[in-house]
């Protein structure tokens, strides 16, 4: 039984998956099944995650840390069908934080190609403009500095509030319960500051239209990359290479990042393409098994010839 594969998912991850429409899930459990291996799938509650280093085989968690050195945990890489499959849950710990972004070595016909597609199938027709405000999506705890964060989100507003000058908008994330402590933070800082606003929801729209994202380190500044807006990072994340990132270089150089021209096309290219599983490609379950071969699981590498994916 050691060849066998215990998925453990959320429940809106298995009731997409037991109604056939996990795509990635689905392709998961046909590539391992297609080299001979079984696979069951339970929802990951806390007795399941206590008794799971006890089970004989393979498991793989959904956005959550591995139990025990035979399990991995995969993540959606932001957008379309790309994901991860890492031994870590945490993003700033995965192999492509630590890689240089080697930008010199994508073709650039190749990346003018992949950011076409993947920037129409995100963006459509929607128009993009920048009316000279900063965006700040705000994420939870906002008082609490964090291990993986250069500082807490409270003491971040107050840094850039004294640092920039043109509007910086504020959004509060749609799933975070904030306390009314926080609220009254943030109505004193916009108080203090009048070139700051705190408002709820309107993320998207403001996307399209800000001149680049400040954040802890939110899904919106990956996102602000496909629309070409720059970005201000004050924790630690996957995507840090193209950005200012206060935890790799400090305040001072990562405000300058911000007038610095940066290839999009080609990072998104390296980072999509190269670096993540792309469900929605009919090498999928290739890239899957030679990915977790390469992770130490006891899976035969695809005896097939894997071609590069050039669209998205």
């Amino acid at each position: 039984m050691d060849q066998h594969l215990t998925l453990y998912l959320d429940p809106p991850a298995l009731a997409r998956l037991n109604a056939g429409q996990h795509n990635f899930f689905q392709r998961v459990i046909g590539a391992v099944e297609s080299v001979g291996w079984t696979v069951s799938v339970e929802e990951s509650t806390l007795n399941a995650r206590l008794e799971a280093p006890e089970k004989k085989g393979y498991a793989l968690y959904h956005m959550e840390e591995p139990t025990h050195d035979r399990a991995l945990t995969c993540r959606r890489s932001y957008t379309g069908a790309y994901w991860h499959v890492e031994a870590q849950a945490a993003r700033w710990e995965w192999p492509v934080a630590h890689k240089k972004f080697p930008a010199r070595k994508i073709d650039t016909q190749e990346a003018k190609t992949f950011y076409r597609a993947l920037r129409e199938k995100v963006l459509g027709k929607d128009k993009v403009t920048d009316e000279g405000f900063a965006l700040m999506p705000l994420q939870g705890r906002l008082s609490d500095h964090r291990s993986f964060q250069s500082m807490s989100p409270m003491e971040m507003i107050e840094t850039v509030m004294v640092r920039v000058t043109q509007p910086v908008i504020a959004t509060l994330h749609p799933n975070e319960d904030y306390t009314p402590a926080e609220r009254q933070m943030l109505v004193a800082l916009a108080n203090r500051y009048p070139h700051f606003s705190v408002q709820e929801g309107g993320t998207p729209e403001l996307l399209r239209r800000c001149s680049y994202v400040i954040t802890q380190n939110s899904s919106v500044a990956f996102e602000g990359y496909i629309l070409r807006k720059p970005a201000l990072l004050f924790a630690q994340v996957d995507f840090h290479h193209i950005a200012g990132s206060v935890p790799h270089m400090g305040l001072d150089a990562a405000l300058e990042m911000l007038a610095k021209r940066q290839n999009f096309a080609k990072y998104l290219t390296w980072f999509l393409r190269d670096q993540a599983l792309n469900a929605a490609r009919p090498e999928f379950e290739a890239r899957l098994l030679a990915h977790l071969h390469a992770k130490g699981w006891p899976v035969p590498e695809a005896d097939i010839d894997i071609p590069t994916p050039i669209a998205s």
